[in-house]
């Protein structure tokens, strides 16, 4: 069932769009770049305080980063929307057992980063910030914060990363902007504007946005994992990327929803990353 909150803002977005299109358009582009949550919770706090915490910067934004040191290999995690690195507890916890040196770093506008908003273009210059840094061999990412780290690799082409992981990422921007315009009940003439108004701003369409054509440019393994029954991400995102990312596999579960952060997620990754 949709939540009124959605009706209403569609319904603004689209009395607004009868003035001026523009202006509705940039409602509806702030709108989608605002997360609702992301930031830390009293209970995560304490996890995250057993790492060493340390900010970087991108052009003058706060970078949050977390480490917990290790002799091992060097792994980058990378989380979702409204979400932060947190997330990542239990397979932390598992990847410290095998002395990985493990870093996890906090989105734009998430947990303890700094900014107001959220695009993949921006997040995928936080990690490559991060990535200059640290140099990790893996990078394990989930939902877009995967689509964020394909951006990042197409832009950068690492020569050190030789493991990739992308659990529950979506394919094409084209696709999530669709669906968010479609939520909202946002109109034809409006959403025409929104892709013109994402054009001027970040010169390139809203279709020429994808994970599954800037894996293309990725010369490391990869591992995708991804929900049969996702209820965000459809499961045919994780075949097109895979159909595009050289040297991947595609790994389907059934059950696990869209965050995959279960056990048997988590042995997948380690035997990946360590075989």
């Amino acid at each position: 069932m949709k939540s009124p909150l959605y009706t209403l803002a569609g319904g603004m977005i689209n009395s607004l769009g009868l003035v001026s299109k523009k202006q509705a358009a940039t409602l509806a582009l702030r709108l989608f770049t605002t997360p609702r949550k992301g930031y830390v919770r009293t209970e995560q706090r304490p996890f995250l305080d057993t790492a060493y915490q340390e900010e970087f910067t991108f052009e003058e934004l706060p970078i949050m980063t977390y480490r917990w040191p290790g002799k091992g290999k060097t792994i980058l995690l990378v989380h979702g929307w409204e979400s932060n690195s947190a997330r990542w507890e239990t397979l932390i916890n598992a990847l410290k057992k095998q002395h990985y040196n493990i870093i996890a770093l906090d989105a734009p506008a998430h947990g303890y980063s700094g900014g107001k908003r959220f695009t993949a273009l921006l997040y995928s210059e936080f990690i490559n910030a991060i990535t200059k840094r640290f140099k990790p061999n893996f990078i394990i990412s989930h939902s877009v914060g995967g689509m964020a780290t394909m951006f990042a690799i197409e832009k950068y082409q690492y020569d050190h990363i030789e493991k990739v992981v992308l659990l529950g990422v979506p394919s094409e921007f084209q696709d999530i902007l669709k669906r968010y315009t479609d939520m909202l009940c946002i109109s034809n003439r409006v959403s025409n504007s929104l892709e013109l108004l994402i054009l001027e701003r970040f010169k390139k369409r809203p279709s020429e946005f994808s994970t599954a054509k800037s894996s293309h440019f990725s010369t490391s393994q990869g591992l995708i994992i991804h929900d049969e029954l996702d209820p965000i991400i459809p499961y045919n995102d994780a075949i097109s990327i895979q159909n595009n990312f050289k040297n991947s596999t595609l790994i389907t579960t059934k059950g696990l929803g869209h965050s995959l952060n279960k056990s048997e997620v988590h042995h997948e990754i380690e035997s990946f990353i360590s075989a």
